[in-house]
């Protein structure tokens, strides 16, 4: 392959290594922001955040038939 070409590929995989890193890093700050909210607001006694997500998931489903 040309240099262009092989400097070309080395951009390209830092471009999309540079945004995967920025993507996961908002991925991961709103779950966690997610599940503070979910935690301090819409669980109900005895409840684990993942319990409460679930419910609520069911909830909504049966509201939107």
């Amino acid at each position: 392959m040309s240099k262009i070409i092989d400097a070309n590929k080395k951009i390209e995989n830092a471009v999309v290594k540079g945004y995967q890193k920025i993507e996961d890093t908002v991925v991961d700050s709103y779950k966690k922001v997610e599940d503070k909210f979910v935690d301090t607001f819409l669980k109900k006694d005895g409840e684990t955040i993942e319990e409460a997500k679930m419910r609520l998931q069911k909830e909504q489903e049966k509201l939107n038939k």
